[in-house]
């Protein structure tokens, strides 16, 4: 196989592959009624005027199953990280104790479990589509390069490559989101 042809697969693979790694990190961010300290990956907390990530200024930890515990290094800084917690929107209220945090996590009700399911498919597609981008983009490119002199017959193995590698990535998104509507829908 050419060595241009290589390079296209090589930069749909990284493409696809960036896909999948955002979609993982946002289906961890989707809360399946247990206690995860990733649900409050993201939020930045005032420290001193400075907006820094909340697992910079803390430690983050699940003592048990409903339980994310979060204990500044600065007391100081408690209200602050209340307050972005508050305004991160996750639909969980803070509780303080004056040296720690609590977020207790509610059991989900069978209405907001279909909710979340519906929003980790929605998160399947926005990552299909963003699989069949780079699956465009790559076949513009071969196309475009077919013009510069790549035989047809090399472009047209590129496509077919590029088309295994969609169906490979397609397939390990349904597998993902089949296992998060698993993890969400037990009781």
């Amino acid at each position: 196989m050419d060595e241009l042809v290589i390079m296209v697969l090589d930069e749909a693979r990284d493409n696809m592959n960036k896909s999948i790694d955002h979609l993982e990190s946002q289906l961890i961010k989707i809360r399946a009624g247990k206690a995860n300290a990733n649900i409050v990956d993201g939020i930045m907390v005032d420290y001193y005027g400075v907006m820094t990530p909340l697992n910079q200024v803390s430690n983050i930890g699940t003592p048990d199953v409903k339980t994310v515990m979060i204990q500044p290094w600065d007391k100081n800084v408690i209200h602050p990280i209340e307050k972005a917690i508050l305004q991160a929107n996750i639909g969980i209220t803070p509780e303080n104790n004056g040296e720690i945090i609590r977020l207790s996590i509610p059991p989900l009700t069978e209405e907001r479990r279909k909710d979340l399911v519906k929003q980790v498919k929605q998160e399947g597609e926005d990552t299909k589509i963003g699989i069949r981008n780079a699956r465009r983009d790559a076949n513009d490119e071969l196309k475009s390069l077919q013009k510069d002199g790549l035989p047809e017959d090399e472009q047209k193995n590129g496509e077919s490559e590029v088309q295994k590698l969609t169906d490979e990535y397609i397939e390990k998104v349904d597998k993902d989101l089949e296992l998060k509507e698993v993890d969400i829908m037990k009781v």
